[in-house]
């Protein structure tokens, strides 16, 4: 791997593959807004979900994100707390009292933001989306990062609880899986472009909460 190098949250698996599991419970209104935007390919959309990572432990955080998205532009507001204080903070709002601050960074603000929305819209679990990621970032150019996002599965309506649950999961993809090239500059670094190249990738906006929604709740054969 000349140009990448694994990402240091990943761990080796018995296989020598660096990866940890994604999961993440996203949030919609009762007239499925979320979905309904995605489907319709509005370009002005945001998305809510709570994400954590690998298994339930008693030090287990999950993150409260909002996913914006403007044209192929993408941008993220994100607060950390412990999942034991999850289900109180989303009945009690005290924030001031969970939030994962740092300094310099805004989490309570994005916070705040997010229980904004999770109220106005009366947002609730809609689907949960699990997937091992394979993640490695750019050696040279740490601004860019490799994602591969395997094994994807999901469960419609599900509780916040359940985030670590991974009983009666559907699997997303049986012969594929989701490679993200992301980077922060306005060209694609020539290394990875070449990738892209050789191996004739073809560039798809894949949303894993619509697809996998629809796998979940309709059974819907995909064509990938």
């Amino acid at each position: 791997m000349a140009f990448v190098q694994p990402d240091s949250y990943a761990l080796k698996n018995e296989q020598g593959i660096h990866q940890y599991t994604v999961r993440s419970i996203y949030l919609d209104s009762l007239d499925m807004e979320c979905y309904n935007q995605k489907e319709s390919g509005i370009q002005l959309r945001r998305k809510l979900r709570i994400r954590g990572y690998n298994q339930l432990d008693n030090d287990s955080k999950v993150v409260l994100e909002i996913k914006r998205k403007i044209g192929s532009r993408i941008k993220k507001h994100r607060a950390s707390l412990y999942f034991n204080d999850l289900d109180d903070m989303l009945r009690n709002a005290k924030l001031e009292d969970v939030i994962i601050t740092q300094p310099g960074k805004e989490a309570l603000d994005d916070a705040r933001r997010f229980f904004f929305h999770l109220k106005k819209k009366q947002y609730r679990p809609s689907n949960l989306v699990v997937y091992e990621r394979e993640a490695y970032h750019g050696k040279m150019d740490q601004g860019v990062r490799i994602t591969f996002d395997k094994d994807i599965r999901s469960r419609i309506s599900p509780k916040i609880e359940t985030l670590y649950d991974d009983r009666n999961l559907k699997r997303l993809f049986y012969n594929h899986f989701v490679l993200e090239i992301k980077y922060f500059t306005n060209n694609m670094p020539l290394w990875a472009k070449s990738l892209v190249q050789e191996f004739k990738l073809r560039n798809d906006a894949i949303s894993k909460y619509t697809i996998g929604y629809d796998v979940s709740k309709f059974n819907q054969k995909l064509t990938y």
